[in-house]
């Protein structure tokens, strides 16, 4: 039997979807942005344009991914140096920075290339570092005693760098990646109720943080712009009763509504927005499922989320069909980053949750989330062609 070259296991039904949701999301950016970009005197093309460079370097990314040996990936070593250099990012965007962007330091402005967001790298390093921690204490994750030294360290690792995620205040990625670490110990193999107990204090912690947050942003009033980032604050009270604070704080979630109201099942037609003409302040990024709905209606956003899910679905899949557990777990990672992604941004859009600033996976505008989710999927397509090469050698043998 002839010898596989890798190009020929290439998963068409990742691939695809992919495709498909970042040249949809490029259409759609530049349908939010024109407009705008027109009123303040510059090219409709400016931020479609940016979002097409990183789309061509993801593309190149995925290919560069694509030829790697996931034994390579799986080096313990290099990715404790992946970390350190990451955390090291972020303790320097955050404490060193001086750029900051929407009262957040969550930024780093690169003079020629514009600006990189490290949190978002962060949410790829987490599932990577996890996967080969877990992968190499496989048979020692459920002894007696052993627990904390093989699960307990590397979740505090991440932890801590969440912390710092926190304090840029960038509480939205943080979330994500508190999540994921849930999720991932999930996987990992450790004794379920170990993370049953951990998912029921997170959940209990994280909704009585919010109902405090809400309540002491309520106490303060007239008080509460005094303080730093009083705007994190702001997003807890407003998603309570939004209409109450229409004509200030909750002006964007309300017109959010309204761009829901307006789409009905076929929309207004492409570029036909309404809100996406000064009534929404971030229609390309947090906003732009909305402006999809808005413009093509309910039946083409849900179009959009069969797409999304499918891959996620086929992305699992991979994961559970992997035979090897870094494999597994790097899946299983990446599939339940795109599920939470999905999650936080619809939910702060549709007032679920506080509105964190996430971005939509894939179509909102954004060279370090696009750059960040194609680094995933590249993961994704080496791990699928390295199980279905295992598959083919014992079939001819």
């Amino acid at each position: 039997m002839p010898k596989l070259k890798k190009r020929h296991l290439l998963d068409y039904s990742i691939l695809i979807p992919y495709l498909v949701l970042c040249i949809f999301g490029l259409v759609m950016v530049y349908s939010s942005t024109s407009y705008l970009q027109l009123v303040d005197g510059k090219s409709p093309m400016g931020l479609v344009r940016n979002q097409t460079i990183f789309f061509v370097i993801s593309l190149v990314i995925i290919g560069v991914i694509y030829k790697l040996k996931t034994q390579f990936l799986k080096n313990d070593k290099l990715i404790n140096v992946i970390y350190f250099i990451m955390l090291a990012i972020l303790i320097y965007t955050r404490f060193f920075n001086n750029y900051t962007a929407n009262g957040a330091y969550g930024w780093i402005r690169i003079p020629g290339v514009g600006t990189i967001q490290p949190a978002e790298f962060f949410k790829i390093v987490t599932i990577w570092f996890l996967s080969v921690k877990f992968y190499g204490r496989q048979a020692l994750i459920n002894v007696r005693g052993k627990y904390w030294s093989q699960v307990g360290r590397p979740a505090i690792a991440i932890f801590a760098a969440a912390l710092v995620i926190v304090a840029m205040p960038d509480l939205g990625n943080a979330a994500i990646i508190i999540l994921i670490l849930i999720i991932m110990l999930l996987a990992s193999g450790v004794n379920y109720l170990y993370t049953i107990f951990t998912g029921v204090i997170g959940t209990l912690f994280s909704v009585g943080v919010i109902k405090a947050l809400g309540l002491l942003g309520e106490k303060l009033g007239d008080k509460l712009d005094s303080l730093p980032f009083s705007h994190v604050l702001e997003r807890f009270i407003v998603y309570q009763d939004p209409f109450e604070y229409v004509y200030d704080k909750g002006h964007q979630l309300v017109n959010g509504y309204y761009a829901f109201f307006n789409g009905g099942l076929f929309g207004r037609g492409l570029g036909n927005s309404i809100q996406k003409k000064g009534f929404l302040e971030f229609p390309h990024t947090d906003y732009i499922f909305a402006i999809v709905v808005e413009e093509l209606g309910y039946l083409v956003a849900i179009l959009v989320l069969i797409i999304i899910f499918y891959m996620v679905a086929r992305i699992f899949l991979v994961g559970i069909r992997s035979t090897d557990p870094f494999n597994s777990l790097m899946c299983i990672g990446i599939g339940a980053l795109f599920l939470v992604q999905i999650f936080v941004n619809l939910g702060g859009v549709l007032g679920i949750i506080p509105l964190t600033g996430v971005t939509f996976p894939f179509l909102s505008q954004g060279g370090s989330s696009l750059l960040m989710l194609s680094i995933c999927i590249g993961f994704v397509l080496n791990i699928s062609a390295e199980e279905k090469r295992k598959k083919y050698a014992v079939i001819s043998e």
